[in-house]
């Protein structure tokens, strides 16, 4: 069983790796959904972690469905990430009808090689997920994030257990969205998913000792918690 978990911060991706998590999906701009982390954290990220750690590249936050220029960019972070060492990069392309890019996805998926490539939850969004697996898994992806087409994996478990079963070993479906410990053994018995995909995610107040009240910035952090993610490994571990 295979614990993944997404990190926002240089802070909770040493929280993770201290805690047990086997692989980081790296990001930034949590209440965004995630993009494209800095050459700065990637850089440091390869200096202070040992663990497997895949990238996501999101240009921005938003749709899915890019501009000429936005997918230059993909491909150019695509190349950094690769020069820099790391083990996986996620990604994902609509067409405006909601279908799977495949020409993109696959000119992508090549320019990964020999880096895995997660198709990450622009899935939720497509419009065909049955027709979209088979799709995606032409395109030469090794695995699906996805929380079944719904806001969190629990009340998409109906569709996750369909895809995994569709799928049949041909790619990964990994489960994310509100995971936790308190609900990570249900989709992990119901579904008979493998890897699981968590932010384990805590709030943690800001340090500064003086506050402008009149901005309405949030200060707030988002780090990894070290027990929640030990806990969801005890679990999957019994």
């Amino acid at each position: 069983m295979i614990l993944e978990i997404a990190v926002f911060n240089i802070t909770s991706a040493i929280i993770a790796a201290n805690a047990g998590a086997d692989r980081l999906e790296i990001c930034e701009n949590y209440a965004n959904g995630g993009t494209t982390p800095s050459f700065g954290t990637l850089k440091t990220i390869k200096e202070k972690i040992n663990i497997p750690a895949f990238v996501m590249i999101c240009p921005r936050a938003g749709d899915f469905l890019y501009s000429n220029e936005e997918f230059e960019i993909i491909k150019k972070d695509i190349t950094l990430c690769k020069e820099l060492g790391f083990d996986g990069i996620v990604c994902g392309i609509l067409l405006k009808d909601g279908s799977i890019d495949m020409n993109r996805t696959s000119k992508l998926v090549e320019l990964s090689y020999p880096l895995p490539f997660t198709f990450h939850r622009a899935f939720d969004r497509c419009k065909d997920p049955l027709q979209a697996v088979e799709n995606i898994i032409e395109c030469g992806c090794r695995r699906i994030l996805t929380s079944g087409q719904e806001p969190t994996a629990i009340h998409g478990k109906n569709l996750i257990k369909q895809l995994i079963e569709q799928a049949n070993n041909r790619i990964i479906i990994l489960p994310g969205g509100g995971l936790r410990s308190n609900n990570i053994a249900t989709i992990q018995s119901f579904t008979g998913a493998t890897e699981f995909h968590s932010s384990a995610k805590k709030i943690v107040p800001t340090a500064m000792q003086y506050i402008n009240t009149k901005m309405a910035d949030d200060v707030e952090i988002v780090n990894a918690d070290a027990a929640e993610i030990q806990n969801m490994k005890i679990i999957l571990q019994s």
